[in-house]
């Protein structure tokens, strides 16, 4: 595993990169109401990427190995879809949940972010779900600093979420970023304290929590990048982009309308 030490160029960019993706989702939240399709999102999220932060959505015509190229600017995944759900013209409706996925490329640089929306008024299950999704992320990132390790971020966020009723989804997980936008670590949502990689100042990196409200088993749809929950419950995730620093952990992805900060932190 060849993880990336951040310079000072790095992080300064990527401070730019990780603000600007989550200004997108500033953007978007408005529109994100009953009666709009998730490919009009896409549509109003790539234009102000490229129209108005001049940057790249990373997404559009990425291909991974193995993979046909992602066709869209944005990530949608709505209710039972897990991640990678692919925008369409199927309307959003009240009581949907979504998380929207977004990873913008400025200068070089990748800055990804997710959050969840509710449509309308959701259902007190699916609130809590994406509360605790929330608070899981959270309980996550506190752990982070020098001399912690993975391990003690996946116990953290699987020990938070089993103990809630929910089951956490093991094949995705979050990953080193910068330069590209995926590269090492993988930073797994469950595990054993203690466990796995040292960190240290300079490290960058996703957590990005899938928590499901039914089992944690899953299933890829026919268009190769929706993933869904096999037992069709609930999915929830949220993501933040963080910095290893010398005294903890800084996020990159905040801006003047990232949801507040979890009092426990």
């Amino acid at each position: 595993m060849s993880v990336s030490i951040k310079n000072q160029q790095d992080i300064e960019k990527m401070r730019i990169a990780g603000r600007l993706a989550s200004e997108v989702l500033d953007y978007i939240t408005p529109y994100v109401v009953h009666g709009v399709t998730t490919n009009q999102l896409d549509k109003l999220c790539h234009d102000y990427i490229v129209d108005v932060q001049k940057a790249i959505p990373a997404p559009l015509n990425y291909a991974p190995g193995g993979h046909k190229p992602y066709p869209k600017s944005i990530c949608t995944s709505i209710n039972q879809q897990i991640c990678h759900g692919v925008p369409s013209d199927k309307a959003l409706k009240n009581g949907d949940i979504v998380n929207v996925d977004i990873t913008v490329i400025k200068d070089g640089y990748h800055g990804d972010t997710s959050r969840m929306f509710c449509v309308g008024t959701p259902t007190v299950q699916a609130k809590r779900l994406c509360d605790i999704t929330y608070q899981a992320m959270w309980i996550g990132i506190s752990k982070v600093k020098t001399g912690a390790t993975l391990g003690d971020i996946g116990y953290a966020i699987q020990t938070f979420a089993e103990k809630n009723g929910y089951s956490v989804v093991r094949e995705f997980c979050g990953h080193g970023i910068g330069k590209n936008f995926h590269e090492d670590p993988q930073v797994l949502h469950y595990g054993k304290a203690g466990a796995g990689l040292k960190l240290q100042a300079g490290m960058m990196f996703t957590i990005e929590p899938m928590i499901n409200a039914g089992k944690r088993d899953i299933k890829q749809m026919p268009d190769g990048w929706t993933i869904v929950t096999k037992d069709r419950s609930l999915s929830a995730q949220w993501e933040h982009t963080i910095l290893v620093t010398e005294t903890g952990y800084e996020v990159m992805t905040l801006s003047a309308g990232s949801p507040p900060t979890p009092e426990f932190v």
